[in-house]
């Protein structure tokens, strides 16, 4: 069988490529530039040397293609346009569905791939010509919450060959090849960023539009660079001196006004950060959609987040009601819900509207 693998110079990727190979497979190695700076500068060269020394150790042929403008127009013009509405983006989960599964997989058919692959940390699983998707065996770096959106046909031509093997044995695989990745650190945060300053790498795309920081009396207490910097819950980086008639306790965001450019924070008891419910629409379902209209399962509402119960309505095709059995803290707007069942398959995810209280 012919597999191309998603190489990214990342140790994961390089050991999927490997057992791949081990087992007999036809494999070649595609590396993705998804992103350019807009002076032109790409900041995927070191990336891409790996990729060279590790399919050469291994033996695969490889090759790169660049989907820049693919993501600029289907994944970071959709980043910029929710940081405007001053929710929460998860790019990582739409260049799953837009671009790895999506011209990537294009581009592996036309090199003859029967199948394409990735690192993740995912399961696949096919029951009566159906598939579902699963968490993996290391459900410490499971990563199925990144791939909720994926449909049918998508899965049906991926492979995830470390779907039952843990981080531990990758990097001893790696390191027992000689593979230059495997010590390399694993990549963290959104990747067109890297390690530079979220805000400053925000504020060359949206225009910062400074107002006022309020207490929940509405007395200005500081002022902030643009509502769509900062997060619910967050504490660091706020610039709240000490001030008459208040006390010394961390100041916290509950609450980011658009209409108004105004930042709600509070003080002390962070309880206003918790919420029973969501809303929650573009409800994806990978397998199929459940036959009933309510129905309890386990859901995530970030990534590495423990599993939460909750109970589920089905409003339509689309839309969904969650109510948490036990209160949620500093759910965002604009991040995803992603459901699982009791034995750890993924329904599928749906991109978080609104979050309530219940008396």
């Amino acid at each position: 069988m012919r597999v191309v693998v998603g190489v990214s110079g990342g140790v994961d990727s390089s050991v999927a490529a490997y057992l791949l190979k081990k087992q007999g497979h036809d494999v070649i190695g595609l590396f993705m530039v998804n992103w350019q700076e807009p002076n032109g500068e790409c900041t995927a060269e070191v990336d891409f040397e790996d990729v060279k020394r590790v399919c050469a150790k291994i033996g695969i042929p490889y090759f790169s293609v660049n989907y820049a403008k693919e993501y600029y127009e289907r994944v970071f013009k959709y980043f910029l346009e929710e940081h405007k509405k001053g929710r929460t983006p998860n790019p990582d989960v739409l260049c799953n569905r837009e671009i790895k599964f999506g011209p990537f997989l294009e581009q592996a058919r036309k090199l003859g791939a029967d199948m394409i692959a990735t690192g993740h940390y995912a399961k696949k699983i096919e029951r009566n010509g159906k598939y579902y998707l699963a968490k993996a065996i290391d459900e410490t770096k499971d990563q199925s919450y990144f791939l909720n959106q994926l449909s049918q046909s998508q899965l049906a031509s991926v492979v995830f060959p470390l779907q039952d093997i843990k981080k531990t044995e990758v990097r001893r695989i790696a390191k027992e090849l000689g593979l230059s990745t495997a010590e390399k650190k694993d990549s963290t945060g959104i990747c067109f960023i890297g390690e530079r300053n979220f805000k400053n790498f925000l504020k060359n795309y949206l225009p910062a539009k400074q107002g006022d920081i309020v207490d929940l009396d509405g007395n200005v207490v500081g002022k902030h660079e643009g509502v769509m910097f900062y997060t619910l819950g967050q504490r660091r980086g706020l610039n709240i001196g000490g001030l008459a008639g208040k006390d010394n306790g961390r100041w916290f965001v509950v609450k980011k006004d658009m209409k108004k450019n105004q930042l709600v924070v509070a003080q002390g008891d962070d309880k206003l950060l918790y919420c029973n419910g969501l809303f929650a629409s573009n409800m994806n379902y990978i397998s199929e959609m459940p036959d009933k209209q309510e129905f309890d399962c386990f859901v995530k509402i970030r990534y590495r987040q423990p599993d939460q119960k909750a109970r589920v309505k089905i409003i339509d095709e689309k839309n969904i009601r969650i109510d948490f059995y036990q209160p949620q803290r500093a759910v965002a707007p604009g991040q995803y819900a992603v459901l699982y069942d009791k034995e750890g398959i993924c329904l599928g995810g749906a991109t978080i509207d609104e979050t309530f209280v219940t008396p």
